[in-house]
This record gives structure tokens, sequence and C-alpha cells, in this order.
């Protein structure tokens, strides 16, 4: 049985027993014996010891793995025997080694040596076998394309280790790691060491750091204006790019204004919102628009151009100050007619209509939304006016801004009350206003016909008028809603929920809220369907049984006799009460 020795090669822990032991420190000491007379002798004995580890690191199976003689015999034919190699002088050709030496692969390394700033090119030139000034100038290609070289050298540079010990330089090249290439690398570094100490002029030294000293800052300085000037240039150009487009919308649409009559002379004003308003005639507003954006914009294109074209011409302090001051006079207006437009709708004021719905208790109430196939065949709510002509050829305002609710009331008959509101400068004129506005609604035996839109006179001007409907229903009332409800129905729906899935539906007010009689049991999404009511016939032979139901006020009665299977009486979707069996 060997013995096992801990020991510690190029900073690796490693199992060697006692035999391969003492063969690996003859070894080791044939080799410093060799080297005794050789410059660097330390680096070498380094650069020996991790070569060495490593081709150990690379033999073990397992971390409990014992280098023995084998191990040991294999790295010696590696690396070589010290007395098969000699090197004296530059002048003297080292003997041909008769041990086998396998070539190894290259591996990349960064060669900080050589390169001028990470060794990242350097480094790939060894590997690839290319002239590194090729490398860098495909960096500096790609660079210029989204910026890729700058990325792609980062990535190099961290992924990739430096050469730092001669091992890794010999791999770098793809030299072999042996004792003889070691010790020959470490000598021509120690030799032209010596040879630049040896041959230096200081006070030339000196000067020259000066010089590279001041040469590198005025490069920095250089390259910091360029980059900055490249930048300037850039920016310039999407300054000038987004102050051309903005001021030529604003010149397009202050031309359209000035050239445009205000309101209510030109429908122009049905497709766009104005900036100040429609208290303001149009042209003023255009003219104002112009100043108060175009001029900065102007400014600012002025701005753009002097960072693209050096040495730009100014436009002269004297049109300077001037477009200043027009500027400063058309903001000042803008904010005073700001205000006063905010004043015309400072004040809000309804009018209301009530009226009472005569119906029996027992019947149904049918509620629906009719257009005017005149004005518009939709029969959709739109919140904003549109200026057209009546009948008569007059013109007048139009708009689709009606919303509509079912509240609940504990007097006996239910009633609809119609809200025609408006605002103004003041509650007079705002009443007066709401007042004028003009809105229809019919009531036909137990059918509430009520009209989708409003009209208004032009001289009423558009003051965000409104009608709001509100449908009181006392408890038990039925009612249907037509598919048009849907469109204008504001309702709470936890009181009200339409289903918008038919208008064949038959809804009953309840003490809470208002349930749905016949809908779908999972359109329950606020607690108001209910099961089909369903009613139960049973038969028996000899006998007779009767049911009397309700609709509408009109009595329906089933009479059954004789024998035969139990039937019921349902409510269909229709709300019509039929026999089923």
């Amino acid at each position: 049985m060997n013995k096992t020795v801990n020991i510690n090669i190029g900073g690796l822990f490693f199992h060697i027993d006692e035999d391969a032991y003492q063969k690996l420190s003859r070894y080791f000491d044939a080799i410093k014996r060799s080297l005794s007379n050789s410059s660097g002798k330390d680096e070498i004995m380094k650069d020996i010891e991790m070569r060495v580890a490593e081709l150990f690191t690379e033999r073990q199976k397992s971390d409990k793995h014992v280098i023995n003689n084998i191990d040991v015999d294999e790295v010696v034919k590696v690396m070589g025997q010290p007395e098969d190699y000699r090197i004296d002088d530059d002048s003297e050709t080292s003997k041909t080694e008769q041990f086998y030496v396998p070539r190894k692969s290259k591996k990349l390394y960064r060669d900080k040596d050589r390169g001028l700033i990470g060794g990242v090119a350097t480094g790939l030139s060894h590997y690839l076998g290319i002239d590194s000034v090729w490398i860098k100038i495909l960096f500096i290609l790609f660079t210029f394309v989204g910026g890729s070289g700058i990325i792609a050298y980062f990535i190099f540079w961290i992924a990739t280790p430096k050469a730092i010990t001669t091992s890794e330089k010999l791999e770098m090249t793809g030299e072999p790691v042996t004792i003889s290439n070691i010790e020959k690398k470490v000598r021509e570094e120690f030799d032209t060491i010596s040879n630049k100490i040896k041959n230096t002029d200081y006070d030339k030294l000196g000067n020259q750091i000066k010089f590279n000293t001041e040469n590198v800052g005025n490069k920095l300085g250089d390259a910091f204006i360029a980059v900055f000037g490249a930048f300037a240039k850039v920016l310039g150009a999407l300054i000038v790019v987004f102050s051309s487009l903005s001021l030529l919308g604003v010149c397009i649409g202050s031309i359209v204004l000035m050239f445009s009559s205000s309101l209510p002379q030109n429908t122009i004003i049905n497709h766009f919102s104005t900036p100040i308003g429609l208290e303001t005639p149009l042209w003023i507003q255009g003219i104002l628009f112009l100043l108060s954006f175009g001029i900065p914009l102007f400014f600012l294109l002025i701005l753009g151009l002097k960072l693209l074209v050096t040495n730009l011409k100014s436009i002269g302090n004297i049109a300077k100050y001037s477009l200043l001051a027009l500027w400063i006079i058309a903001i000042g207006i803008l904010i005073s007619l700001g205000i006063n437009e905010l004043t015309q709708i400072s004040s809000e004021a309804k009018d209301l209509k009530k009226e009472t719905i005569k119906i029996a208790q027992t019947d149904t109430l049918f509620v629906k939304f009719k257009n005017n196939d005149f004005y518009s065949k939709e029969n959709y709510r739109r919140s904003d006016f549109q200026l057209t002509q009546d009948e008569n050829g007059k013109e007048i305002i139009y708009s689709n801004n009606v919303s509509f609710k079912i509240l609940n009331t504990d007097e006996l008959l239910p009633y609809i009350q119609v809200e025609k509101l408006a605002v103004g400068k003041s509650s007079v004129e705002a009443k007066k206003r709401a007042k004028e506005i003009m809105y229809s609604y019919k009531i036909i035996g137990n059918q509430l016909i009520l009209d989708n839109y409003l009209l208004s006179k032009v001289e009423n001007k558009f003051r965000n008028q409104r009608v709001e409907l509100f449908l009181y229903l006392p408890k038990g009332t039925l009612f249907k809603a037509d598919e048009t409800v849907q469109n204008f129905d504001e309702s709470d729906d936890n009181y009200f929920n339409l289903h918008f899935s038919s208008d064949k539906y038959i809804y009953k007010v309840g003490d809470s809220n208002v349930k749905c009689l016949n809908c779908p049991v999972d359109e329950n999404e606020f607690d108001d369907t209910i099961d089909t009511e369903e009613i139960n016939v049973i038969e028996e032979t000899d006998s007779i049984k009767t049911i009397s139901v309700k609709v509408n006020g009109k009595e329906v009665i089933q009479t059954t006799t004789g024998t035969g299977e139990p039937g019921s009486l349902i409510i269909n979707k229709d709300g019509i009460i039929v026999k089923t069996k």
C-alpha cells in the first residue's frame, strides 16, 4: 500500500502517491538545475508548474483521483526532459526534441501586450491567423451600423480572459507549452526589457512622455468635440424635421380658420373643435393660433438649422424682438379670450316637464326611441352636435345628446320627467337657452315613444344642450324595452339592468330592483332574473280543475277535465301564457 501526499502545484491541490511524488520532485529539481544560469528562472518555474497543474487537472477523473507514476510519466512526455534541450544564446539553435509533443489548438485570449485598448483585436488575430488591422477595421465598420461594433467589442472584452502567464501566451499563439518554449518565451521577454532599459535615453523618454500625454489630451479633446458635434448634427436634424412639419400643420390649420366664417354660417365647425370656443370668430382664432404656436416653432426651426449649418446668418435682432412682441400680445389675447369663453359656460340651468302615464296596473308598458329620417336615419346616441337645416330650410342645431334612466316611485301611476339642460354665463341665460331646446315624445295607449334627438336655434349656439329622461315606475309595473333603448340607457345596473340579448324580455318593478321575468338564468349578474314561472295542473279521473290567469287585464281561463297526464301553464319569452304537457 502506497502513501498519498497532498501537494500544491500552481495554486491547485492534488492527491499524489509517494512514489509519484518523488519522481515529480526529481523532475522539478532537474529543471531548476538546467535553468541555474538562465535569466528569469523564477518566472520560468512558475509557468512550468502552472502548465503541469493544468495537465494533471485534465487527467483527473474525479475529486478523489490520486496521481500515480503513469500520470507523471505522461506529463513529462508532454513537457519534455530537461536534458533533451539547451538554450544558450540567441545565436544558437535549439536541438530537435526527441520526445513526443502534441500540437495543441489555439485558445482565445486577449493580447494586452500588443493591444491598444483591451487586446481584443490582437487576441482575435492570433486565434484566426490574420492581421489585427483587419479585425480593427471590421469593428470600426460595424460601429457605424447601429453601434454593433462597440457592443461586440465590449462583449469580447468581458467574455475573453487576458493572456497573463507564459503558458497562456503560448496557447494564444498555438505553440506547444513545453519547458523549452516556456524558457524561450521568458528569456525573450527579459531580453526585450533589459535592452530597452540599457538603451533608454531618459531625457528623451521624459520629453516623449510629456509629448504623448499632451497628444493624448488633445486627441481626447478632439474626440469629445467630434462626438458632441455629431450628436448636435443629429439633434439638429430631428429638431428641423419636427418643427417643419409642426409649423406646416399650424399654418394649414390657421389658414382654414381664417378663411372660414364664424358659427353658424359655416358647417366646418361640425368636424373639429376650435382652440378657444364658439364665441370668438374663427378668423380671429386662426390668427391667434398662428401667432401663439407658429412663432415658437419658427424659432425652434432656426435653432435646428444652426445646429446643422455652421455660420448660419441670423435673422436680425429687429425680426427677433418683433416676433417675440407679437407672440406675447397673442398669448395675452388668447388668455383673455379663454377666460371670456369660460364665463360663457359658468352657469347651468334646466327646464323640467313631468307627465303621468295612465295605464292599468295589469298592463305592460312598452318603451322605445325613434329617429327622424329627415335629420338622421340612425338610432344611435352621439354627444356632439351638427349644423343642419330643418324642413323649411332654416339652419338649426341638431344633437343626439339624450339620456334615459328608470327610477322607482311611490306614486300609484308611472310618469315621465323630461329635463332640458344648457349652460351660459348666467343662470338666466342658461335657463332661457334650456327652455328653447326642442324635444318631443308621445304616449299612445301603453306605449312611450321618445325622440332620440334634440333641436335648438342657431342663435343659442352650442352650450352643452342635452336632454335627460327619467321614467318613474311604481312597484309591480310590467314593461318591455325596445332594442333602441340600449343606446340611450344610463340607469344604475344595480337597480335596472337592461339585457341586450333580446328586446322580448318582460321586466317587473320589485322592492329593491327591477326583475326580468323571462331572461336566461345565466344572465343573472345583478341578481335580477327569476326562474320561469310555472303553474302545474293536477288532473284526476272524474274531476275538474280550473286555473284563472290575467294577462294585461284580460282573463285567461284554462279548464281540464277527465283523465290524462298532468299539464302546466308557463310564461314564454314573448310574455304569452301557454300550456305544456
